[in-house]
């Protein structure tokens, strides 16, 4: 039975017998090294979500949401918070995209109005696949679509696509 007693001070104090049977039911008094170690992870694993979520929600695209939620994941929890935040991070810049969910149809109407010629490439058309320097022609991205101006697009197999200049990666498949 807990007994509870005041000292002069006004606080309260358990009696022995009491501490004995509060430590019987203290969290952490059942758990073995091993368990321990699995709740750690998981504590791990839950913040580096959270964070890299918020972090990619930030970032542009696949590429940046990875890179940026695994450096915020890494900072915060370690390797473990990298792979989480990289996977999370791409996801949600993934979703989001260079262009963003608004400026896709501005911008589709703005490519089809020029009438450019289609690449045809043999390559299956996918974000990260890299084109040829030389047969593709490259746009520059106007400047109102400030978010992909680091970019160029291009026209392939009918679609318009953002690439990245310097590796002719596409990045995004604007439809």
């Amino acid at each position: 039975m807990a007994v509870y007693r005041r000292n002069r001070g006004g606080a309260r104090h358990c009696s022995d017998n009491s501490r004995q049977h509060l430590m019987k039911f203290t969290l952490f008094h059942n758990f073995t090294p091993k368990s321990e170690m699995h709740m750690i992870r998981h504590i791990i694993f839950a913040g580096a979500m959270s964070l890299a979520m918020s972090a990619g929600a930030h970032a542009q695209g696949v590429p940046e949401g990875a890179a940026h939620g695994a450096r915020v994941g890494d900072h915060d929890a370690g390797p473990v918070g990298a792979i989480v935040g990289g996977v999370v991070g791409g996801v949600i810049g993934g979703v989001n995209g260079v262009l963003g969910i608004d400026d896709r149809p501005r911008f589709h109407s703005y490519v089809a109005a020029r009438h450019y010629p289609s690449y045809q490439y043999n390559g299956e058309l996918r974000v990260g696949a890299v084109l040829p320097e030389a047969d593709v022609t490259f746009y520059e991205v106007p400047p109102e679509y400030s978010r992909a101006r680091e970019y160029r697009y291009a026209i392939v197999n009918g679609h318009t696509v953002l690439v990245d200049p310097r590796t002719h990666t596409i990045v995004q498949i604007v439809d």
